[in-house]
């Protein structure tokens, strides 16, 4: 009996991931290999029709969305990237709503869930998104059930954090509809050893094998950013841990050649450019909600770290910028 092929629509955004379209497509295409078969069919779509631009400096050309396509695909993914949590697009929305009509699945990868937020579609859904910008998409979109999670799929719904979890929700699409004997062969050809379960957080999920050491960094970092809007002291880190404060000290230093206030220091402004480039928060409310006690200050700290005022940030990231620039936190160099 010939199986009809399960038909899908990458709906790619300015600057997408070019490892997240890949970890995406690429288990489609290997199944279809494996099997002999076209078990999954795609288009990469569009609202102009023209060749999207990726952030890696290349062009995917792709077809215009039509309202009359959207009967066409079993499934719909939007590939977000840089600026997704600005991009509107109504006649995009428009089509993603006759979409859901028909009870396809509507997806996203890395940012592309901002897109289906703003049309109204993933209230009462159980939801991932990658993690840098999680907190100011909860703040932003209350009716979501926002998940700390690898890939989410609930009912008509998939989503994930983008790059390699792609691969892991696309080999559990396999496996729920051509068996796991397929996916695991699948998962052999790419050489992924170990496919991750939708359960899994997005940062450090394994802590086998790493040493004593780096689990109490890791915990230490994670009272960081547990503790924004509040600031945790140092010594008060230090002793939950079992430290003294001077050894807590040289551990930054050696591991992040840093001390620890600096760390902490940028923790807190990386969650304040979040904040300041994917919510509408005045830059005053955003100072305070990151613990910093003088707007004054914040504002200073904030160009030191990433080289313009909190205001001038906000209008120029990142249309003006041709490959984004985000330092993280372990791009520091000296004791900020």
């Amino acid at each position: 009996m010939t199986r009809e092929p399960f038909r899908i629509a990458f709906v790619l955004l300015p600057k997408f991931s070019s490892l997240t379209l890949s970890s995406l497509v690429e288990p489609l295409r290997i199944a279809n290999y494996c099997d002999g078969s076209q078990l999954y069919q795609w288009s990469y779509l569009s609202v102009q029709g023209d060749a999207v631009p990726g952030c890696s400096g290349y062009n995917v050309a792709t077809t215009a969305i039509k309202d009359d396509s959207a009967k066409d695909f079993d499934a719909v993914i939007i590939c977000g990237g840089w600026n997704a949590e600005r991009y509107e697009e109504p006649q995009l929305e428009r089509w993603l709503r006759l979409v859901a009509r028909r009870n396809a699945i509507l997806g996203a990868a890395e940012m592309g869930a901002y897109v289906l937020a703003r049309a109204g579609l993933l209230s009462g859904y159980a939801v991932t998104i990658h993690w840098h910008c999680r907190n100011a998409f909860k703040e932003r979109y209350t009716d979501v059930d926002l998940r700390d999670q690898v890939f989410v799929i609930d009912r008509n719904r998939m989503t994930c954090a983008g790059g390699v979890a792609c691969l892991d929700m696309m080999l559990a699409d396999i496996r729920t509809r051509y068996g796991r004997a397929l996916s695991d062969e699948v998962a052999e050809q790419v050489v992924y050893l170990a496919p991750r379960d939708a359960l899994e957080p997005q940062r450090n999920a394994h802590e086998g094998g790493q040493s004593a050491v780096m689990v109490l960094l890791k915990q230490a970092v994670e009272t960081m950013e547990a503790n924004i809007e509040r600031t945790v002291r140092i010594p008060e880190i230090a002793h939950s841990l079992g430290l003294s404060q001077r050894k807590l000290e040289r551990l930054f230093n050696k591991h992040f050649d840093c001390s620890a206030v600096a760390f902490y220091r940028r923790v807190r402004l990386q969650r304040a450019r979040v904040l300041l480039t994917h919510t509408d928060m005045s830059v005053l409310d955003i100072s305070i909600a990151c613990g910093f006690a003088s707007s004054s200050y914040f504002s200073k700290s904030y160009a030191d770290e990433f080289g313009m005022r909190p205001r001038d940030h906000r209008l120029a990231w990142p249309e003006s910028d041709k490959y984004p620039y985000w330092p993280g936190l372990h791009a520091i160099s000296g004791a900020r």
